[in-house]
């Protein structure tokens, strides 16, 4: 059985267990944009936290749980984080079906908080920036469900917690959520949710694959996490809406038909606050718990937010551009980009190839930037790539943009009105020999003789931690 209490279990070396009191407004938020800076990305477990009463909250808050890329991939028992595209393009694919287990059996129903009880502010839920309305939930997965066919939908959707029972839910316009909302608004009825907060993070990562519409998120979460997914009914919504029977603390009720609440201005992934928006407003009926709960928070903007969706968008983008470009070898989408550029790596393109392959990658709603490079540039070195686009690009030649595509609402550069993107291709592979067979038309690449190399190895660590000159 996996959970988050076994996950930091098992990687107790890379938790950094906060003992000392730690202000819910903005300390652990300013914490990891210090490590974030300094490269440095440990889970942060504060155990002495208040909850929005003001009193101790008695559960601990974990942060920065998923911004190591190394340690996220290695949740996910991958060795390798630079083979995340293609497991995560397989693995989502490869769903098993959840297993359904009684109320007794579940954890997350340890403890039943209705009525009055049900109250919000028991929680210890983050005031992350300035500017920000106030206390917001931000790794709260929104499950719902289309009235229709029934079939759950699953996904990270930002609340504001306004009072004690009510808080905004902010489900993005185009979002599948959004889709189940309106159909019970247009029947004149309210929306059933249930938000599940804390779970392993392969868990986190397979409730993230992008799905058709209706397509429930358990299977491939089963399928991310190798296991069925235990899944519970919720108490509110019984077996309408499923919620993880492992998973840390769930809150359940209802958004009412057509009430809205301002929301915002809050720190999106762009790194720039978001505007203020008129969110659905969501009623709590009921809360439940594990007895040991842990409240999990997103960094938002940060590298804890960005590595596990990038991670997920690797293996989406991967399958759209494999069915159209069989050279591709693999895909990143840094968090230097945020979620707007992609790297593709292909292995002897094709003539045509390469553009058919930063065409098909383009279409992806939330990419603005595209960078297809041959195999022997490392496309998780921000120096590689510059030093590709640098020596292998005409822009002329090599630059492809395309305007009228669908983009991301939250991309700030986009004109205030607008409805669509432009959008650009970078092809930085080399040219194709003159006919099969033929070598490359290019200069080789400077190196030195592997003896030499080995030699200046060794001689680098007899240095032992010397402190030269940064750059």
């Amino acid at each position: 059985m996996s959970d988050l209490h076994r996950f930091l279990a098992e990687q107790a070396t890379a938790v950094w267990d906060i003992d000392a009191p730690v202000d819910p407004r903005h300390e652990l938020t300013a914490l990891q944009h210090e490590l974030d800076r300094a490269g440095r990305h440990p889970i942060l477990l504060a155990r002495q936290i208040r909850n929005l009463r003001g009193e101790p909250s008695g559960i601990p808050v974990v942060t920065n749980l998923t911004a190591s890329r190394t340690l996220t991939a290695r949740a996910l028992g991958i060795p390798d984080h630079r083979d995340t595209a293609r497991w995560f393009a397989t693995r989502s694919r490869a769903s098993i079906a959840p297993e359904v287990i009684a109320h007794d059996d579940a954890p997350v129903q340890q403890i039943v908080w209705r009525g009055a009880e049900a109250s919000l502010h028991r929680l210890p839920v983050l005031t992350q920036h300035s500017g920000e309305p106030g206390p917001y939930l931000t790794a709260a997965h929104a499950t719902t469900f289309d009235p229709d066919s029934g079939v759950d939908n699953t996904a990270i959707q930002r609340c504001w917690v306004q009072s004690a029972q009510r808080m905004t839910w902010f489900p993005y316009p185009t979002t599948h959520n959004m889709r189940n909302l309106r159909k019970f608004w247009d029947r004149g009825e309210p929306c059933p949710v249930a938000f599940w907060i804390g779970h392993h993070p392969a868990v986190l990562l397979g409730t993230q694959a992008k799905l058709r519409y209706p397509e429930s998120h358990w299977g491939a979460a089963g399928g991310v996490l190798g296991a069925p997914l235990r899944v519970v009914p919720s108490l509110t919504h019984g077996e309408k809406i499923m919620v993880p029977a492992d998973a840390e603390i769930v809150i359940e009720g209802f958004a009412p038909p057509g009430v809205y609440s301002a929301d915002g201005p809050f720190g999106e992934y762009t790194g720039y606050l978001g505007a203020q928006v008129q969110s659905p407003v969501f009623d709590v009926t009921c809360i439940t718990m594990r007895r040991d709960a842990i409240y999990h928070d997103y960094g938002s903007g940060l590298t804890d937010m960005l590595v596990p969706d990038n991670m997920a968008m690797e293996g989406k983008v991967y399958e759209i551009v494999k069915a159209v470009a069989p050279s591709l070898v693999n895909v990143h989408v840094p968090t230097e980009g945020r979620r707007f550029h992609a790297y593709l790596q292909l292995r002897n393109p094709g003539r045509g190839e390469a553009r058919d392959a930063l065409t098909a990658a383009l279409a992806y709603r939330r990419l603005k930037t595209v960078i297809a490079v041959d195999e022997d540039v490392d496309i998780f070195s921000p120096e590689a790539m510059l030093w590709a686009v640098a020596t292998r690009v005409q822009w002329s030649r090599d630059s492809i943009v395309i305007d009228g595509l669908s983009g991301s609402g939250l991309d700030p550069s986009i004109p205030e009105g607008a409805s669509t993107a432009s959008k650009m291709g970078i092809d930085a592979t080399l040219p194709p020999p003159p006919r099969p067979g033929a070598p490359r038309a290019v200069p080789p690449v400077a190196t030195v003789p592997e003896a030499a190399m080995r030699r200046a190895q060794a001689l680098l660590q007899t240095a032992g931690d010397t402190d030269w000159p940064a750059e």
